[in-house]
């Protein structure tokens, strides 16, 4: 498999699944049953810190203390440093979403994924995520008050993609990084990978599954070219060409996650 095809077939941020299915949960458009696995996939869930646990917990096991919140308490949030928007301001939480980029917002707690790998006594290796809950400061700014609606963030996405792909043009990025150029082209092939849970409306999903797929291509796109195929100076071209295109992807997949539901 290319590392094209790696970077468009990874499971979409653990954030957003949570914050998708959560919040359809909680406006009565999916059964409990079906969150935990949606949001797990094929990995081990854990929850630390949750309220009323003295250890870590299964996250079917945690949920439940999400279940007084409204779908309108749940947020997706995907800071980057420079641009905290959607955190509810200094403390122990905001710095660990700047740190791992993303992060749920629900209610008075926020939640972090974190990956845990293990290893065997005969050395094979696993992963476990857990989700590390920080209680928030009771007069948290709201994030939706910050954030795009889906319809902005579709042109803001559109009009990033298409001036992004110019530039890779111009840069000849299909010359030193083809998987990159190779990535780009998927995003105009659909994706049923990445789905919403019912609720959203068609904007959300279209916007949701075009970022989602674009979220991981920008994720290839951070490491360096095999072979040392780019210089300094081409590596700065390329991050100066992407970077509006990142927070347009940001922007949307936040944009989407946090749509209204209707039933």
């Amino acid at each position: 498999m290319s590392p094209a095809t790696d970077a468009v077939t990874l499971a979409p941020r653990r954030s957003s699944r949570f914050v998708a299915w959560v919040r359809a949960w909680r406006a009565g458009l999916v059964p409990f049953d079906e969150v935990p696995d949606a949001v797990a996939g094929n990995e081990e869930h854990l929850v630390a810190d949750a309220p009323g646990t003295w250890t870590d917990v299964p996250l079917r096991d945690a949920l439940p203390t999400l279940a007084r919140l409204s779908p309108d308490e749940i947020r997706l949030v995907l800071p980057a440093p420079g641009d905290p928007r959607g955190l509810p301001g200094p403390g122990d939480f905001t710095g660990a979403a700047l740190v791992a980029g993303e992060a749920v917002v629900a209610g008075g707690l926020g939640l972090i994924p974190e990956v845990r790998t293990h290893t065997s006594g005969s050395g094979m290796t696993w992963e476990t995520v857990l989700w590390r809950c920080y209680p928030l400061p009771p007069n948290a700014p709201a994030a939706s008050l910050t954030m795009p609606g889906a319809a902005e963030a579709e042109a803001e996405l559109a009009t990033a993609l298409a001036e992004t792909t110019a530039a890779l043009t111009r840069l000849d990025v299909a010359q030193w990084r083809p998987e990159l150029a190779g990535a780009l082209a998927a995003l105009r092939r659909p994706d049923g990978t990445t789905d919403l849970p019912p609720g959203f409306d068609p904007r959300s999903r279209r916007l949701f599954a075009r970022a989602a797929v674009l979220d991981r291509v920008l994720a290839l796109a951070e490491h360096a070219a095999p072979g040392g195929a780019v210089n300094g100076y081409e590596a700065q071209q390329r991050d100066a060409a992407l970077r509006p295109l990142t927070t347009a992807c940001r922007r949307a997949l936040v944009a989407a996650c946090n749509a209204p539901l209707r039933p």
